[in-house]
């Protein structure tokens, strides 16, 4: 059966905030934000919401992305206590970013006409997941990324949580105009 929120009835007052909890809200980064020598995710400062106790949510976005090849990035999420859900990606794999030639062959840390290797996991809604950098200042790459939120008793914050899958001087950045959307589905 199809989900829909919230449920306007007959004879309901219509209010601003009725309307709005029907919309889809999208959060946009306004600026860049680097990460240098880290290895804990933690919320990206624009990439974030608030949702409501007992809901259900689908979310996609885009993330835009540069790092030393050595850095790597590590995406998860976080969720209110007890949330359930999952998410998956489509991203490049990481260390070593593995890329298909013409000939054919594999070719390690390199970009070529046929793109790269890519992955395509589900995993649970608060695990991380780690993608592939090709070196800072040349090649920005890009993460699709989508899923589903149940939260449970508790309300609170989405994030969209990163940092270096491996320690680096050098940062990982993500970039201005990547984005998250989120839809209340029940």
């Amino acid at each position: 059966m199809a989900e829909a929120y919230p449920t306007f009835l007959a004879g309901q007052r219509i209010t601003a905030a009725l309307l709005r909890s029907s919309q889809e809200q999208v959060a946009r980064k306004t600026s860049d934000t680097p990460r240098t020598a880290v290895t804990t995710t933690f919320a990206d400062p624009h990439l974030q919401f608030e949702v409501a106790a007992n809901a259900a949510y689908r979310w996609s976005g885009w993330v835009k992305y540069d790092g030393p090849t050595a850095a790597d990035l590590s995406l998860d999420f976080s969720a209110p206590a007890s949330s359930l859900g999952e998410w998956g990606a489509i991203g490049i794999g990481h260390s070593p970013v593995i890329g298909a030639s013409a000939a054919p062959a594999f070719l390690t840390d390199t970009q070529d006409a046929r793109g790269y290797l890519t992955r395509f996991e589900t995993n649970d809604v608060t695990s991380a997941r780690s993608y592939g950098c090709l070196g800072t200042g040349g090649t920005p790459l890009t993460v699709w990324v989508y899923g589903t939120l149940r939260t449970s008793t508790t309300p609170g914050t989405f994030s969209l949580d990163w940092a270096q899958l491996v320690s680096n001087a050098t940062a990982v950045t993500l970039y201005t105009d990547s984005w998250l959307s989120l839809l209340r589905t029940a």
